[in-house]
């Protein structure tokens, strides 16, 4: 659905647009002011039809701010004296096309049928290039173990069939985000959006706004209307991570856009239709989760129509020293360090363990070892942390101990950033590799103890 928003200051104007265009494709906005415009601009819109003079600023101003908000976004302009002067600046401001008052509004809905078509069309050159820049080709899906050769035909010809629900299962840090990816952008709806959210990140009722939108006033925070993921994603892809936490009264929306390609926003009166292709993950059995009542057996067999199973870590051992040398270059050429590659004893250890955070624990064990080695190639005493705990405090089997009289957590990890900072003369980059976290989590910890560097 296209949303329209008609700005003009006469409401028989505004009314006789809005009664023109309305139709199953377009949905219509109106605002009589500058600061209207731009408040309902915000929540996203298609196309502007957007009268010269408003009472509150110029045409022209608005223009070039509703051109900062989305550049793709187009406007027509409306302007009761037409003026070669009047035509030329708004031209030169970014209007797409213009309309004299009174109107005829059957040319009127002919010039917004073409000045859709140039949203979608540049919306989507935009969208293929973005998605040509990133690495979510099948090629980037590593590994040539049989199980992963397999993995990637499948999800080849998943991409072929851009309208089937998709359920992608394994364990944490396995790489399901990463083939959900690759399957959208080797899709035909590649030049379409790619939304993905963790469906146990957010509370219920922020995840119900997140995913299907709200109305103005919906709730207390609710101060203008939004749109949610299904209907900003509509012809593209909706990826759902981690599924398996969504609580039933959630998963009977989904499963109704699964099944009619319909929902309504949080306080909204009227359906909303979308096409999108919904892809699903989760590192749970959900068999086993449907049986103890937890989620909804419909849902599953409505999700579970094209599965991929993604194997863990250990089971793909021979996939190892190509997944650690693509990291280490990858860490190489981003940290402008000189590491190489790996020697064959450090690789020896690295198949000799059993990864139970899968590639996830390998990428930030190489993250680490690449910012903090002085060699060229990483040697085991690289990944000391493998063979054992090294950290002063752990015990012999690996585990900290608590102290009997106990400790404050908040304490104990602002003394750790402390001493990771000093170690690393304070760069928060080798600092985080230190700590075995993200740098944007070190930044965070910084703020939150309020710490000078």
């Amino acid at each position: 659905m296209r949303r329209v928003l008609v700005v003009d200051d006469e409401p028989l104007v505004r009314w006789s647009l809005a009664e023109r265009l309305k139709t199953e494709e377009h949905e219509i906005l109106e605002a009589a002011t500058a600061a209207e415009a731009l408040e309902r601009a915000e929540t996203g819109v298609d196309l502007v039809l957007l009268d010269y003079k408003l009472p509150d600023d110029n045409g022209l101003s608005v223009l070039k701010r509703l051109r900062a908000l989305d550049p793709d976004v187009v406007v027509i302009m409306l302007t009761a004296h037409k003026s070669v002067e009047t035509v030329v600046e708004a031209m030169k401001a970014g209007a797409f096309d213009y309309a004299t008052k009174p109107f005829d509004l059957d040319d009127v809905a002919i010039r917004v049928a073409r000045a859709l078509d140039a949203t979608r069309l540049r919306r989507e050159l935009r969208t293929l290039r973005d998605s040509l820049a990133r690495p979510h080709s099948i090629g980037s899906i590593i590994g040539e173990s049989g199980v992963m050769t397999a993995v990637k035909a499948l999800a080849r010809k998943v991409a072929g069939s851009p309208g089937s629900t998709v359920l992608i299962t394994g364990e944490s840090g396995t790489g399901k985000d990463l083939v959900a990816k690759v399957i959208h952008y080797a899709s035909s709806r590649a030049a379409r959006p790619f939304l993905n959210i963790t469906c146990s990140a957010l509370p219920d009722t922020l995840l119900e706004s997140e995913l299907f939108g709200h109305e103005r006033g919906a709730f207390t925070d609710a101060r203008q209307q939004k749109r949610g993921l299904f209907e900003q994603a509509d012809e593209g892809t909706v990826f759902l991570d981690e599924i398996g936490e969504m609580v039933p009264a959630l998963q009977a929306k989904v499963l109704r856009v699964l099944e009619e390609k319909m929902f309504r926003r949080v306080g909204g009166a009227g359906d909303i239709e979308v096409d999108v292709r919904v892809i699903a993950a989760t590192n749970r059995n959900l068999e086993e989760t449907v049986r103890e009542g937890k989620f909804r057996e419909d849902l599953y067999y409505r999700l579970n129509v094209l599965r991929i199973e993604l194997p863990p870590l250990r089971a793909r051992a021979e996939d190892i020293p190509l997944l650690a040398q693509y990291f280490v270059e990858g860490f190489s050429r981003e940290f402008r360090r000189p590491v190489q590659g790996l020697s064959q004893a450090t690789l020896d250890v690295l198949g000799g363990y059993s990864w139970p955070g899968n590639v996830r624990e390998l990428r930030n064990l190489i993250e680490r070892a690449v910012l903090l080695s002085e060699d060229d190639v990483l040697q085991p005493a690289d990944f000391d942390s493998l063979a054992a705990p090294h950290v002063a405090g752990a015990a012999a089997d690996g585990h900290f101990q608590l102290p009997a009289g106990g400790v404050v957590l908040d304490d104990v990890e602002r003394s750790l950033v402390v001493q990771a900072l000093e170690r690393a003369d304070g760069n928060r980059t080798r600092a985080a590799a230190l700590l075995g976290i993200h740098r944007d989590q070190i930044r965070y910890r910084i703020e939150k103890f309020g710490l000078k560097e």
